[in-house]
């Protein structure tokens, strides 16, 4: 967490290039919603956490800590990004409306959730693709991160 907070820490200090090389000129729909956001639009300079995310997993308890982020350095430009997966072992196979409510209610998510997104190998969404290739690694599990 020390180490987190001061790589957060020095990226606030250097201008964020969030929408570098159109990685995030990308629209998705907002979760359990029909309002579609472009990420560059919205969230051009500030620093970007993409994670995928899973309800029935193990680690689902980092919407805890990732909120807590959000929370903390949100005012400060970080912007935490949730796109639910059911890409490993079927852990988030519930409804977008589900989901929600489920992040909602038992971890007080806060930070923008999305539509439901293939991130895994060879079935990944153009945003997760050109996010695995920038980072050399498509995601292996829930809760992967991205920072951009």
């Amino acid at each position: 967490m020390k180490y987190l907070i001061i790589l957060i820490t020095a990226l606030f200090s250097l201008p964020a290039l969030a929408c570098q090389g159109g990685l995030l000129d990308q629209n998705f729909r907002q979760l359990a919603s029909e309002d579609s956001v472009n990420l560059c639009a919205a969230y051009e300079g500030q620093v970007v956490l993409v994670v995928n995310t899973a309800s029935k997993c193990g680690n689902t308890p980092q919407y805890d800590g990732l909120e807590k982020l959000y929370e903390q350095y949100g005012e400060d430009g970080l912007v935490v990004l949730g796109f639910p997966s059911n890409d490993f072992l079927g852990q988030e196979p519930g409804t977008e409306e589900q989901i929600e409510e489920f992040c909602r209610l038992t971890y007080g998510v806060e930070f923008p959730m999305f539509e439901k997104t293939s991130v895994k190998e060879g079935k990944a969404h153009p945003f997760f693709a050109a996010l695995a290739d920038s980072a050399g690694t498509y995601p292996t599990w829930n809760f992967h991160k991205f920072l951009i």
